[in-house]
Order: C-alpha cells, then sequence, then structure tokens
C-alpha cells in the first residue's frame, strides 16, 4: 500500500485546506518545486499533486508549476487533479510527463469525455470520489450532486480506469482519521483499486486501512494520501511507507 503525500496548489504556494473551504487555508510552502523534492527524498513512490485554483475555476491554473515538477523529477510518479475537464488538458499533462491524471468534477458533468480520456490513456486515468454523505461533490466541493460514490466508480469501472482517489469531505484537513469503513465499503464493491484520502492522523490510519486492505475484498485499497499530518509531523513519511509495506 501506497503513502502518497500531497501537494495542493493555491495561488502557486503549496497550502492545505480544511473540509475543502478555500478560507480556511495553511501555507506549508513558497516552493512546491522544492516540496516535491523533500517528499522524493524522503522515499515518496508517487505525489498526488492538486490544482485547487483550476478546480474551481474549471481550468488549470497552476500547471506551470506541476509541469516544473515533472521535468525536475522524471522518476517521482505524478496523479495530478483540478481542472482536467477536455482532453487537451489531459493530453498536456500527459505530454509533459504527468504520470496520471485524476478526473472528478468532469466525470459527473461530462462523463463521455471521462471515459473517452479512460481509452485514450489505457492505465493513466484516475476517477476522482470527493463525497459528503456517501454522495459526489464536484466544482471543487462547492456543489453536491445526486450521485453515490458507489455508481460513480460502478460507472466508470466498465471504461478501464486504473484507479479511484476516494476524498471524505468532512475529514479532509481535520487530522479527526480516516473514514476507513467507508474507504473499505466503496473498494469492496468496486472492480478498481481505490486511493483512500482525507483525515489521516497518525499511524493509526496507515494501520486500520492496511488491516481493511487485507479484507476488504474487491479490488482493494491500494494507498492512501497524507497532507497535513506530514506537514506538521504528525506522521513520518518513510515511517508510514515502512507501516504500509
Amino acid at each position: 500500500m501506497l503513502v502518497i503525500p500531497a501537494i495542493d496548489l493555491k495561488d502557486g504556494k503549496c497550502v492545505r485546506l480544511r473540509q475543502g473551504r478555500f478560507d480556511k487555508t495553511t501555507v506549508f510552502s513558497q516552493d512546491p518545486v522544492a516540496m516535491a523534492g523533500r517528499w522524493r527524498d524522503q522515499g515518496a513512490r508517487r505525489l498526488h499533486v492538486v490544482d485547487l485554483d483550476g478546480a474551481v475555476a474549471g481550468a488549470p491554473v497552476n500547471a506551470d508549476i506541476v509541469e516544473a515538477i515533472a521535468e525536475k523529477y522524471p522518476d517521482l510518479p505524478l496523479q495530478i487533479g483540478g481542472g482536467i475537464r477536455n482532453m487537451q488538458i489531459a493530453e498536456s499533462y500527459i505530454a509533459a510527463g504527468v504520470r496520471f491524471i485524476i478526473i472528478g468534477t468532469a466525470a459527473v458533468r461530462e462523463p463521455e469525455f471521462a471515459a473517452g480520456a479512460c481509452r485514450r490513456f489505457p492505465g493513466q486515468v484516475i476517477i476522482g470520489i470527493d463525497a459528503k454523505d456517501g454522495m459526489v461533490a464536484t466544482g471543487g466541493w462547492l456543489e453536491v450532486s445526486e450521485i453515490s460514490a458507489v455508481s460513480l466508480a460502478a460507472r466508470f469501472a466498465a471504461c478501464g480506469a486504473s484507479a479511484i482517489v476516494y476524498t471524505d469531505i468532512a475529514r479532509d484537513g481535520m487530522m479527526r482519521g480516516v473514514n476507513v469503513e467507508a474507504t473499505a465499503a466503496l473498494a469492496a464493491s468496486s472492480q478498481i483499486p481505490v486511493v483512500a484520502s482525507g483525515g489521516v492522523t497518525d499511524l493509526g490510519d496507515i494501520r486500520r486501512l492496511k488491516q481493511a486492505a487485507a479484507t476488504c475484498g474487491g479490488a482493494g485499497i491500494m494507498g492512501v494520501i497524507a497532507g497535513r499530518a506530514l506537514y506538521e509531523g504528525a506522521i513520518d513519511l518513510a515511517g508510514a511507507q515502512r507501516e504500509a509495506d
């Protein structure tokens, strides 16, 4: 199971939000490229990057930073989400060396594009499912749809998506613990692996996810994204990855 550090980009900086709220922002670095190098040096095997401004704008805003990270650390697989709403944007990220693109809002609003991207970039498209009370949120978490996380996952399993990033909005950035039960339930019902996100607090969360991964069935839990807990030193990346291994 991978422990994946998160770099959330807002106004060109590396930040963390609480429950996706832009009015509750903590800046952790003025240099996201250097931060990527820090996580790489600590043993990161993949990096989760989100263009928060792009998620709200509906188009990339911090793409230059993402491309700079991909160019400087070509051996570090990146998965990027936020504002990927058409094939041209998807193609530009893949061409820049980004390993995986995450399609979230467009998976709900423009499912034909999302399905087409899965076919065009086999093994490189991840569906981002951000949920509140089990229902999918879109537009930078500003709107809650009438589509359940389970039904959206099932829809794109058939299209060839490589994985799902599942975020419990209520817990994201709050360090209140991962929603292991909801993550395991989604993994059990899914034909593609799930990456947990939101609420990682300590090594106990890693252990509980690891236990759930061993017993939940389905395609399983392949990783967990950690943000604030890493930045504030509540967990150590190398130690967390050893626990996950």
